[in-house]
């Protein structure tokens, strides 16, 4: 019998397969495709060292209207979804408002980011993936100089209260460091500490292919046939059933449909992105983020990678490509971009808790059933490090 199935092959999956291997456990992960096919595979590739802070719903009213109105390309919303993320949502809002928020969640989520470049670390030196990393950082660019002088301010609060480096590019210096730009910016942050990935979903199978060669074991079967069996559990893959005395949920976006038929209701804001990859011969040195228009563009093996900002839907909803228009109407205001790398939009779910944290540990009625899932942004940083607090939280138990 396995010990542990878990059951997810992204980021935090494999995560959590490999740091229970290590204390020895059997494990076996199930997922319905390879590793890192989902969504782990088409982030921005940053293991974000530097967000320290998860992102708080805005509450100002000007921000409101602007996503209210459809004037911002951060966040887009879809009204035949809004049964689906509203009740989340309003809930994500409430655990925005700043006391709690700065008193509750933030000292937990930057204990974690403080320790996400030291986990992969290990995890990268180990599985022989130092090619596919860059540990320069990366710029968040700023088109207005109202919006570079905020930023500043801001990246100076995280270094003064959590220790963050970082560097400022004034236009000129930002131009010089980035020669492919076809017009001039305000600024830019660089966020010095962050690492980059050229191929995130590659990355995973790196990790994957280490805890194959340490002998776990990698099924493909749908994890909707978990079930129980006696005191334990059973799932079924294209080899067979498998079963285990206990079992780990890291399916993102997909685990509050699997828990709820364990009666468990957990509300999720589900948040959309798109990308496409284009040629580019010129393109960005880092990778970069355009605040200002919620595009983000990152160097990858295919090409540039053009990705979007938060879509707010139904997790089976229809795609909606108006944000990765615009997106690419920008990228093509910043840089010269070739054809197109793919015919179709790739496009994945964020897991996004209305209480900005993961859920690690075990569930409170149902006998070895673990949870770890709901990373939000921050699946592809912190899937190594919330794997070591699950086997820390399993230990103690």
């Amino acid at each position: 019998m396995t010990e542990i199935i878990v059951l997810g092959a992204g980021m935090v999956g494999i995560g959590s397969a490999l740091a229970l291997q290590e204390k020895g456990h059997a494990v076996t992960v199930v997922d319905r495709r390879g590793p890192g096919q989902e969504t782990s595979y088409g982030n921005a590739g940053i293991i974000q060292a530097e967000a320290v802070e998860p992102y708080p719903l805005p509450l100002d009213l000007p921000s409101l209207i602007d996503i209210a109105l459809g004037r911002t390309n951060n966040v887009a919303w879809s009204l035949s979804g809004m049964r689906h993320w509203l009740g989340p949502a309003l809930r994500y809002a409430r655990h925005s408002l700043p006391r709690g928020y700065r008193a509750n969640i933030v000292p937990v989520w930057s204990r974690m980011i403080h320790r996400a470049t030291a986990d992969h670390n290990a995890l990268i030196t180990a599985a022989g993936a130092d090619d596919l990393i860059s540990r320069e950082g990366y710029r968040k660019v700023y088109r207005t100089a109202r919006g570079f002088e905020l930023a500043a301010a801001a990246a100076e609060r995280y270094r003064s209260e959590h220790g963050v480096p970082h560097q400022l590019l004034d236009g000129a210096a930002l131009a010089a460091a980035e020669p492919g730009l076809r017009q001039p910016l305000a600024g830019a942050v660089h966020w010095t500490s962050a690492w980059s990935c050229r191929d995130p979903g590659g990355l995973v199978e790196r990790y994957a292919e280490l805890f194959l060669r340490r002998g776990g074991q990698i099924r493909r079967g749908d994890a909707m046939s978990l079930q129980r069996d006696g005191k334990g559990w059973q799932v079924t893959t294209e080899d067979g059933s498998v079963n285990a005395e206990r079992v780990v949920v890291c399916l993102g976006p997909w685990s509050p449909a699997l828990l709820s038929r364990f009666g468990h209701r957990i509300p999720m804001v589900f948040k959309r992105g798109y990308h496409l990859h284009f040629a580019v011969e010129n393109g960005p040195v880092l990778p970069m983020m355009d605040v200002e228009t919620g595009t983000f563009l990152s160097p990858m093996t295919k090409g540039l990678r053009v990705l979007t900002g938060a879509e707010l839907n139904g997790i089976k909803a229809a795609p909606g490509l108006r944000q990765l228009q615009r997106s690419t109407v920008a990228a093509k205001q910043l840089f010269q971009l070739g054809d197109k790398v793919e015919d179709q939009a790739w496009m994945g779910t964020r897991p996004c808790l209305p209480g900005m944290l993961p859920m690690i540990g075990p569930s409170p009625h149902q006998p070895g059933l673990w949870y770890n899932f709901g990373h939000g942004h921050q699946g592809f940083t912190l899937g190594p490090t919330t794997a070591r607090i699950l086997v820390e939280t399993m230990s103690a138990s």
